[in-house]
């Protein structure tokens, strides 16, 4: 979802398996590529959460999308923020997000609220997909809190449709905070948990985990707490069946030493002080490398690892795929090993 700021886990392709770095790297060119788009409607989700309808101009047929896919909207006060889209089999000429307005908005979801109107010009980077639905699992967990519910419930929707097995938990503090509660609460499949409505318990993860069928696949998005509780009760699976996103910065980048990055396509070595990132030094050096929300969560500079050993600080790449070492996010990452060599 993007839909908090700044996104999105949330964690780009896509076909219904997770691509391939290469894939990846090769084709996605919306970091650069921008769409003039207009608002066309406004409408009310929950407490602090609206809807934001987007089309063309000329109303044309948009560039598809994959459930928990998110694109990048570009506010007119010069902020850049990513945000989920709640369909992605919904209107082809439509893109749909929801927002919800946070207390310590740094001008975005605040801007948002206060100063988006019908028939605003956006410019809107995307789709980019960090957090790809396996549509092919034998059986789908979805769990989400709050106003992660934005990217989980575009994922139930395609399982539904597909009929797909699949079950949803759905957790937030107050009814009157949760997001598409009446629809999901349709669902045979879904069961929600409201804190004030049973005296502030907490969603037990472990147990859900624990009765799921053991090839199960699972989504989580939601605040930093359940996370760090998926990530406690999913430790011992596969992880290449755990999926999350994560819509604020996972952990604080901290710059402990220095290394050379070498740029694989020109030869050029760039010495990256402990105080400094990678992204930074190249962009010191009138390189203009992709990037976005410089936090780790949109996943707008990865680039794919040629030679070297990268230390791993966002929150997009999958435990699977920073245990494999092919690829990096240059703006806070660093290295482990002395010499480190990206394609670029």
């Amino acid at each position: 979802m993007r839909m908090n700021e700044p996104v999105l886990s949330q964690e780009t392709g896509f076909s219904m398996d997770t691509p391939t770095m290469e894939h990846v790297l090769a084709t996605d060119t919306s970091v650069y590529n921008t769409m003039r788009m207009q608002l066309i409607s406004i409408h009310y989700a929950s407490t602090n959460t609206n809807l934001y309808e987007i089309r063309r101009p000329d109303n044309a047929t948009l560039p598809q999308a994959s459930p928990g896919a998110h694109i990048d909207v570009h506010l007119p006060n010069g902020v850049v923020r990513q945000y989920s889209l709640v369909t992605a089999d919904g209107d082809p000429r439509a893109y749909l997000i929801g927002i919800k307005r946070h207390r310590t908005s740094r001008g975005g979801s605040a801007f948002v609220h206060e100063k988006l109107h019908v028939g605003q010009m956006l410019d809107v980077g995307g789709p980019r997909n960090n957090f790809p639905l396996n549509e092919m699992a034998r059986h789908t967990v979805l769990i989400a809190g709050g106003i992660g519910i934005t990217p989980i419930w575009a994922m139930a929707q395609r399982l539904q449709k597909l009929g797909r097995s699949f079950e949803l938990h759905y957790a937030c503090r107050e009814r009157r905070e949760a997001a598409f509660i009446d629809q999901i609460e349709m669902l045979p499949q879904a069961r929600t948990y409201v804190d004030h409505e049973q005296g502030g318990k907490r969603l037990d993860i472990p147990a859900i985990v624990a009765r799921s069928p053991e090839d199960a696949h699972y989504y989580c998005c939601g605040p930093l707490s359940m996370l760090h509780a998926y990530e406690t009760a999913t430790a011992a699976l596969d992880c290449t069946r755990v999926h999350l996103e994560f819509f604020k910065q996972r952990i604080e980048a901290t710059h402990e030493s220095s290394f050379t990055v070498e740029l694989h396509r020109t030869g050029e070595s760039f010495r990256i002080p402990a105080e400094k990132t990678i992204l930074e030094v190249l962009e010191e050096a009138g390189i203009a490398a992709p990037h976005l929300c410089r936090k780790g969560i949109c996943g707008a500079c990865q680039v794919q690892v040629v030679a070297g050993a990268p230390d791993h600080r966002d929150s997009v790449l999958s435990e699977h795929d920073k245990k494999k070492g092919e690829a990096m996010l240059i703006c806070c990452s660093r290295s482990k090993s002395e010499r480190l060599v990206i394609d670029f």
